[in-house]
């Protein structure tokens, strides 16, 4: 603004300097050095009209320079405004309370905080957006920033499956949900998928613990671009202390299912770019074998693309997919009452709005939204948690068309004398696992403990698999446990063995009794292939080297005989 009020000045003595000395130049008729003269090509030709001339021109060019500072005076005063309102929804450091929320939708507009995301054009209408639900966000510029992000970034997949976590009072079960996720995708699948779990807490301390266990735990999924982990600012939530207790439901159930709504439109929005479809799952779950190209086959084979919502489960908001176009929709009708009512109420009431005619009956309404919301048999997904994360919450929900796990294929195990020194729960006897007609299931194992086939003629075995824990209950594993044989010579020293040629056996740790080590069990499974150096084999046993905190259930059995 000084540069244009210097620049008026120095016209005006411009002015004063240049124009009577054009003047003097004509009439002495020093035409060339009128030529010279630094603001014009040429002087007037007639001395009498040359002052007139020249100042007719130097004021026009005032007027022109006058008119372009007012105009320059006027965007500096319209960006200096935009400049103060950006700065004072920055540094804003008290977030909206929720009781603005109520506030009408004209004195909201006017929020000075909300003027720089509109734009500042007047007469322009403006769309809602996200800080129109949740004006708290606009107090700080990372509220819709993930606080945490690990992953690959990956893009370009055919299904994006989230899983929102939170802190549990008595067990997690976020890796075991992990395990069965990854463990039934195959190659192809895994380079075309992603799951992104979404760590729903705001401590700092809590947050970099489950992220650094996924890590250690997961890490070539993690490299690979499979699996991603978040968790949000801790400036998106809104204050909960305001809270209006509805439908019964007490204060702090009113703030866990407000607190859940957010959760998955944050997981939602960061996953709508992602991929072709989006799956819903929970973080307390087991999946059935081919779940992925089950679910991707169903969707490609659906006659319309009018459906809304594909239920793998019929639980909760398990197993629940979408069409990523559809996810900016759903989230917007989710923010506009999510302190109102919980996901699932809001998911039907979608539908309702969609499809449902108000002059027709219930039934017309429910045949309708069946056209939206279309459910594969039998289930994928089984909810295996017990302990809900509303603190204490018992969950004991379950799926009845999930149905069984599906064994390995039909074996029948080699004939032997079964015996353990483990404590059997009920009727889950370890003959009937050994026969493949259930599980067994035992009380906390110690170490020293053992589970042992003696067979009843000495055989060679080619390999074994051993599976423990079950969908039901998948924590009940085996832990630190070995895999031994034991060979029908025995042979008793080492010389023994040489004499014998088979110095192959000496490289595998030997037990007191004779027992050679093969394997361990490895995340509850434990398989391998048998050396053919140990000939006739007279037992197999599993020995558990430490004391375990939970129960054990062994689910599978497979002994393969040689050929």
């Amino acid at each position: 603004m000084s540069r244009v009020a210097g620049t008026r000045t120095d016209v005006n003595e411009l002015l004063q300097r240049w124009a009577p000395r054009c003047v003097r130049w004509h009439t002495e008729g020093a035409r060339r050095a009128a030529l010279d003269c630094p603001l014009v090509t040429a002087c007037v030709p007639h001395a009498g009209d040359v002052v007139d001339v020249y100042q007719r021109e130097f004021l026009a060019l005032r007027d022109r320079l006058h008119a372009a500072e007012q105009e320059s005076l006027k965007r500096s005063k319209e960006l200096n405004l935009v400049l103060d309102e950006i700065k004072k929804a920055v540094s804003e450091r008290q977030a909206l309370r929720d009781g603005d929320g109520n506030r009408t939708w004209g004195r909201l507009t006017e929020d000075p905080r909300l003027k720089p995301w509109n734009g500042s054009h007047r007469h322009v209408l403006h769309l809602p957006t996200v800080f129109h639900h949740l004006p708290h966000l606009l107090a700080k510029e990372s509220s819709l920033q993930p606080a945490v992000r690990v992953g690959q970034g990956r893009t370009g997949v055919s299904v994006v499956m989230g899983i929102p976590s939170v802190r549990r009072e008595v067990h997690s079960y976020l890796t075991d949900t992990l395990h069965s996720l990854i463990s039934e995708l195959s190659p192809q699948e895994k380079e075309d998928s992603v799951i992104v779990v979404l760590i729903a807490e705001t401590d700092s301390q809590y947050t970099s613990a489950v992220t650094e266990n996924i890590k250690a735990l997961f890490p070539t999924e993690i490299h690979s671009g499979l699996l991603e982990v978040i968790s949000p600012s801790p400036n998106f939530y809104p204050d909960f202390s305001r809270l209006r207790e509805s439908f019964g439901d007490p204060k702090e159930r009113v703030r866990w299912r407000t607190k859940q709504n957010l959760d998955y439109c944050f997981l939602m929005m960061y996953a709508q770019s992602k991929g072709i479809y989006y799956v819903q799952l929970e973080d307390d779950i087991v999946a059935k074998p081919n779940y992925l190209s089950t679910m991707k086959n169903f969707a490609l084979q659906q006659p319309s693309e009018d459906w809304m919502i594909l239920e793998f489960s019929q639980l909760g908001f398990i197993g629940k997919m979408f069409k990523s176009l559809d996810l900016s929709l759903i989230v917007e009708f989710i923010l506009m009452f999510y302190r109102d009512k919980p996901i699932d109420w809001l998911l039907d009431h979608i539908l309702w709005v969609k499809v449902c005619n108000p002059e027709k009956d219930a039934k017309h309404c429910d045949r309708q939204k069946a056209n939206l919301r279309i459910r594969f048999k039998p289930s994928l997904f089984q909810h295996v948690g017990t302990h809900s994360s509303l603190a204490g919450k018992i969950q004991k929900l379950k799926d009845k068309d999930f149905g069984k796990q599906a064994l390995r294929k039909e074996h029948v195990n080699p004939p032997a004398e079964v015996s353990t020194s483990l404590k059997t729960y009920q009727h889950f006897t370890l003959e009937k696992a050994y026969l493949r007609e259930d599980f067994f299931w035992a009380f906390t194992p110690a170490a020293g403990d053992f589970i042992r086939f003696r067979f009843f003629q000495p055989l060679r075995l080619e390999r074994f698999f051993f599976r423990s824990g079950n969908i039901e209950h998948p924590e009940d594993k085996l832990f630190n446990t070995s895999v031994e044989v034991l060979p029908f010579d025995n042979p008793q020293s080492d010389k023994e063995a040489l004499q014998e040629g088979r110095t192959a056996t000496l490289r595998y740790p030997r037990s007191p009794d004779g027992y050679l080590q093969i394997g361990s069990f490895y995340k509850g499974v434990a398989e391998g292939e048998v050396d053919p150096a140990f000939g006739p084999l007279e037992a197999l046993r599993l020995s558990i080297q430490t004391d375990s905190p939970v129960w054990v259930i062994l689910s599978e059995i497979f002994l393969k005989k040689a050929d």
